[in-house]
């Protein structure tokens, strides 16, 4: 029998138990001895729902996650990671409570609710062979030392599923722009700014130059946005300064303009006489295109429409996730398929307690109606025109 939202409704207080374990035990990407706490903490909650322990992947000191089902090949990816912002302590100034129907902690949107929602849709299927859940523990980082393993895991599968949070509204999230990050060095010559500071070259000027022409290829047009953000420069108050860095934070909607906006940095050119720069960097999610996810999309609104949950609605985000990896090496994706709330990275992040059986119902039905139109002698859901990703090159 197919799970139905009061089948999960019947698990919430399983559900809300298994995040405030998560939410417990902080995970602040940066403390490799938390993250390796956490993941403890996620296998054990995982093994006791699941009935299967997962693979322990230590990489870099980073430590990841990861569950096989059954004998067959690998068919379908569930992507998450257990990783947050939030440094250790940030319990303190926000405990884990659910009061009128609001669930708080740092993560729990994003996205220790995700991890036991997916805990909990798998276990409710009959036929798991074939499924991948993986959860990574330096997402927030950008994935340094899980980007390999998340590509390994797409190639091949009919489709990825990542965990991360609904966008405003409940939507789920149908693209996602590419991300490239950039430091740029600026090279000086220190002097006197009292006595000879004509015999200096002025680190603060050539970096003012560099951030107003960086600032320069964003293109509102394509929505590609290109922000300088932390600048450090100088050493004291009466010294032309010798030495400056800033990023860069680019996204892009396309590879094109991922293409565009690389080449324009790296031919940064200093303006000032005597001036070095040195361009590090560059793309490091490439864009979750909308053809990714429409196939999924539309079969997640038949979905939904059968269990009685209405209208699904997408949006296009600038935010990135693990997805972008999925989608970049072929695999159609769909993100947002965790929790709904809102205030992700920020004081008021909170789960609507309310929307979580229904999500996990949805996330149960997308998983086993996939497995099933994987399969030759099961029908898929009338109307999809998702293909596999073998297919697809």
């Amino acid at each position: 029998m197919a799970p139905t939202v009061q089948s999960f409704d019947e698990q919430l207080p399983a559900i809300l138990a298994g995040i405030e374990q998560l939410v417990r035990c902080e995970s602040p990407s940066g403390d490799l001895a938390a993250v390796a706490r956490s993941a403890d903490v996620v296998s054990h909650l995982g093994a006791s729902v699941l009935g299967l322990d997962p693979e322990r992947i230590v990489l870099d000191g980073r430590t990841h996650l990861r569950w096989h089902f059954g004998t067959g090949p690998r068919r379908l990816l569930l992507l998450g990671h257990h990783d947050t912002v939030w440094p250790l302590g940030s319990l303190d100034a926000h405990p884990f409570s659910v009061h009128d129907g609001v669930l708080r902690g740092p993560g729990c949107l994003d996205m220790k609710s995700g991890l036991v929602m997916a805990f909990h849709a798998i276990a409710a299927l009959e036929d798991t062979d074939g499924i991948t859940l993986l959860v990574t523990g330096d997402e927030e980082l950008g994935s340094p030392s899980s980007r390999g393993l998340i590509e390994a895991e797409a190639v091949g599968c009919r489709a990825a599923l990542v965990l991360e949070a609904a966008g405003a509204g409940g939507a789920l999230k149908s693209e996602r722009k590419g991300v490239s990050l950039y430091r740029i060095e600026v090279h000086g010559c220190p002097a006197h700014a009292g006595l000879e500071p004509e015999n200096g070259v002025n680190a603060t000027l050539e970096a003012a130059h560099q951030v107003l022409a960086v600032a320069q290829l964003a293109d509102a047009t394509t929505g590609t946005t290109v922000t300088p953000t932390v600048l450090t420069v100088g050493t004291t108050t009466n010294t032309v300064p010798a030495r400056g860095t800033f990023a860069v934070d680019v996204r892009v909607p396309d590879a094109g303009e991922q293409d565009r906006v690389d080449a324009a940095m790296h031919a940064l050119r200093p303006v000032l006489d005597g001036a070095e720069l040195k361009v590090t960097g560059g793309p490091n999610r490439p864009p979750l295109a909308a053809n990714a996810s429409a196939d999924l999309f539309d079969r997640a609104a038949l979905l939904a429409t059968s269990l009685g949950l209405g209208p699904l609605t997408a949006l296009a985000v600038g935010g990135a996730s693990d997805g972008n990896f999925t989608a970049g090496v072929g695999t159609p994706t769909l993100d947002g398929l965790g929790a709904v709330g809102a205030g992700a990275h920020a004081d008021d992040e909170h789960v609507v307690v309310s929307e979580l059986a229904a999500r996990t119902a949805l996330l149960s039905a997308l998983i086993g109606d996939l497995l099933r139109a994987d399969r030759p002698t099961t029908q898929a859901v009338k109307g999809s025109r998702l293909g596999c990703a073998r297919d697809q090159g």
